[in-house]
């Protein structure tokens, strides 16, 4: 009898899994139509996290279950999606030298899916590493993060040396009370520095408050605090001004191997936020004459730097906001295939 149960209990829950799945897989669908057109006009960060997904795309792809028609047409599908990608990649990244040759070059290699490593282990946040208090404001600029992140590449100058750590970036990079992007910032850091193959981050950290450290426990600290403001904003509510936070938490941290961050009930307002109309996410048709403003702008001072976290297309879609959502979809279908103990996948 409790055989049948447990049958029962495996059949069910295997459907409803596919249900999802087969969710994410339209979702992202969408998301690919919206690169496709738009593969001329999306930024850096825009594109970095099509490439996540597509890395997380190919991992899925390798490690999908063979178990039955249903599990191997959703694989079909995958791979449909990986070839619609790779299509559109040649062009973004080309578009990208061609419109910001200097940001493209000290970003170059970022712009390959093969850089971005998901993972095959799980671990999870701890409440008990949430800081006491943190900062009302961002603890550095954005200019401060790509100076830092282009010394870990080695891509500072021509030829130039990777995994350069000075004081100033591990200082600001191991910093503790950081809010929000500083926050997630932080996280991307270490993040590229391990892909880079950087393999002591904290080499000349002295402070003896800091001696036992290792590069997983900031990465755990930082994703712990990422976690209880993606719980916060939960609590309060999304907003248009916390969405993005809220979803590039989960891309990044889901990508650094955390996956209590794969929660049932964040994927549904994730898929809630896509624009069936254009697949892109965070549109605001209100935005329009703006952007024609800008464009105009850029017309006039074609080499003025694009900002590399936000671009608000023609159309009223968020391009950083598309990446960061396509990218944790991506983690979402990676996480509910690799992860074999039913008892800690977010759907059960």
């Amino acid at each position: 009898m409790r055989a049948a149960v447990l049958a029962l209990f495996a059949a069910a829950w295997c459907g409803a899994r596919a249900e999802v799945i087969d969710d994410v897989l339209r979702s992202l669908a969408r998301g690919a139509s919206f690169l496709e057109r738009q593969h001329a006009h999306i930024n850096l960060d825009g594109v970095v996290g099509f490439l996540m997904l597509q890395a997380e795309l190919k991992q899925a792809v390798r490690t999908w279950p063979h178990s039955d028609p249903v599990s191997w047409a959703q694989r079909t599908t995958a791979v449909a999606l990986v070839k619609r990608l790779d299509q559109s990649f040649d062009k973004a990244v080309a578009a990208l030298q061609r419109n910001d040759p200097k940001y493209y070059r000290e970003f170059e290699p970022l712009l390959s899916w093969s850089f971005w490593v998901v993972p095959r282990e799980w671990s999870s946040t701890e409440r008990s590493l949430v800081y006491r208090s943190t900062r009302t404001t961002e603890c550095y600029d954005e200019q401060l993060s790509d100076k830092c992140l282009t010394l870990l590449l080695g891509t500072w100058k021509m030829n130039g040396t990777p995994c350069i750590v000075t004081k100033p970036c591990r200082d600001t990079m191991t910093r503790f009370d950081c809010p929000h992007y500083s926050l997630s910032h932080q996280l991307l850091y270490f993040m590229i520095g391990r892909m880079r193959g950087c393999t002591n981050l904290l080499k000349g950290d002295t402070r003896p408050s800091r001696a036992n450290m290792t590069e997983h426990s900031y990465q755990k600290i930082f994703c712990s605090n990422m976690m209880k403001t993606n719980q916060d904003i939960m609590r309060q509510g999304l907003t248009e001004q916390t969405v993005d936070i809220f979803m590039e938490n989960i891309l990044i941290c889901g990508l650094t191997g955390f996956s209590d961050f794969y929660k049932a009930d964040w994927l549904r307002h994730i898929l809630q936020l896509q624009d069936e109309e254009v697949g892109c996410f965070g549109r605001d048709e209100s935005a329009v004459s703006q952007v024609i403003g800008d464009e105009l702008l850029e017309q006039l001072q074609p080499h003025r730097r694009v900002k590399r976290r936000e671009k608000i297309l023609a159309d009223g879609c968020s391009s950083h906001m598309t990446a960061v959502a396509v990218g944790a979809l991506g983690g979402y279908l990676n996480f509910y295939l690799s992860e074999q103990d039913i008892t800690k996948r977010p759907l059960s």
